[in-house]
């Protein structure tokens, strides 16, 4: 009974996103995305796409992201929104975060990039743009890979902090006190597999489409950067998005090292008080603007 009522409050839900997809404009952009798109296909292999299109794409992507939090050191109007104002980025952190990135990016996150064609290929999971999802049903298997990842994340990274095995692997990313975008993916090799399985479970689970690949690697990438940028910017889109965790949940995690290990949402650390000392941090933090108003 509750699985039918389930199903039926789906199947409305879908009906409604479709009939207001129906009512929005033509996107201008579809067609020459659906050229591009067959152009690809038509020039370049399976393999290739699956593996060098995904490297080009996480390279190119998860760098340009970098780049307004990187600009923001040197704009003195934005050091307002700077977490931590008195921890400002080096050079020297920023060119060894560099180093270890690149090592990370193509000595461990590549040979897992090339096991994406395999995975395509022995689930039958198709490229062709006839069977490309529609946008609202794209969104809606990258939200589900979102509280996938958040929730191995939470407990995989709870246990990254345990004081037996902290010093042996999760130590490095916290190297930097005072986190910044490039810094997102700095760690140990062993915890870039540990807490990237994470990302790849969603993918198992709920990919109907190569392009969601790319749509996951992209919606991931602007979420751990920005939780990492140590900016609190107003007016930031992903703040509207419920339970979002967020820059200052994050930024915390690093400035405090216990607390806040969610990745993405705030109900895990809600629901097992592991947010407590943020709480405390921010209550804190208002009493003292108070008194000094």
């Amino acid at each position: 009974m509750a699985t039918n009522e389930s199903v039926s409050i789906f199947s409305s839900a879908s009906l409604a996103v479709e009939y207001v997809d129906s009512l929005l404009p033509e996107n201008p952009l579809q067609e020459p995305f659906k050229n591009a798109w067959n152009y690809m296909l038509s020039n370049y292999t399976k393999f290739q796409i699956a593996t060098w299109g995904s490297l080009i794409v996480h390279e190119a992507l998860y760098f340009l992201f970098c780049v307004p939090g990187f600009l923001f050191q040197f704009i003195p109007y934005m050091k307002k929104y700077k977490i931590q104002k008195d921890k400002p980025e080096t050079w020297e952190n920023q060119w060894k975060c560099f180093k270890v990135l690149l090592f990370n990016h193509f000595c461990i996150q590549l040979p897992l990039i090339c096991g994406t064609y395999y995975f395509v290929e022995y689930f039958s999971i198709p490229y062709d743009w006839e069977r490309m999802p529609r946008w609202y049903m794209l969104l809606a298997r990258c939200f589900g890979c979102a509280v996938i990842e958040d929730t191995w994340h939470y407990f995989l990274h709870r246990l990254l902090h345990h004081k037996r095995i902290y010093k042996y692997i999760h130590k490095i990313h916290h190297e930097f006190q005072a986190p910044f975008g490039m810094e997102a993916e700095y760690a140990h090799p062993l915890e870039t597999l540990i807490l990237g399985t994470g990302f790849f479970i969603g993918i198992m689970l709920l990919c109907d489409h190569v392009i969601l690949l790319w749509a996951w690697v992209t919606i991931r990438l602007i979420e751990t950067i920005d939780v990492h940028s140590g900016y609190d910017i107003p007016l930031n889109p992903l703040n509207l998005i419920p339970f979002y965790a967020g820059s200052r949940h994050h930024d915390f995690h690093h400035m405090n090292f216990i607390g806040n290990y969610a990745s993405t949402f705030t109900w895990w650390d809600r629901i097992f008080g592991t947010d407590s000392q943020f709480k405390a941090y921010n209550e804190k933090m208002k009493k003292s603007e108070k008194k000094t108003e």
